[in-house]
């Protein structure tokens, strides 16, 4: 059902960067408050988690390049015109077919990322 409702590109772009529903929440948070920069507590509290999780989250999506971050606080800036384009569509997703996108979510085999990442050169390397 989610590959009715949910366009191929946008599946993609899910499966590459989503890995929990408090990573796509946490996200959306932080575009909707663009100007504003975020640490791991209040982003949290504001998501009903742990900050712990909330912290790996957000380094997460920096280091997938739609956060920047400096120190412990994160703002919204996607690198790309792409990767805005598709954050924006995944919101309206989202809003407009919550199950789909999160079962989608629930259903992706994290271990795939995992062991992806292994093989993932960084700048910090």
């Amino acid at each position: 059902m989610a590959d009715d409702l949910i366009p191929g590109d946008l599946r993609d772009f899910i499966l590459r960067y989503i890995d929990s529903i408090a990573q796509l929440e946490a996200l959306l948070l932080l575009r909707a408050h663009a100007g504003e920069a975020w640490d791991a507590r209040r982003t949290a509290a504001r998501l009903y988690a742990g900050e712990p999780e909330v912290g790996e989250v957000l380094a997460r999506l920096c280091a997938d390049g739609l956060l920047c971050c400096n120190g412990d606080l994160y703002r919204y800036a996607p690198q790309s015109p792409e990767q805005r384009a598709m954050v924006e569509r995944l919101a309206a997703a989202y809003a407009q077919h919550l199950i789909a996108v999160t079962n989608m979510i629930h259903a992706k085999p994290r271990r795939i990322r995992e062991f992806a990442d292994a093989f993932r050169f960084r700048k910090d390397r």
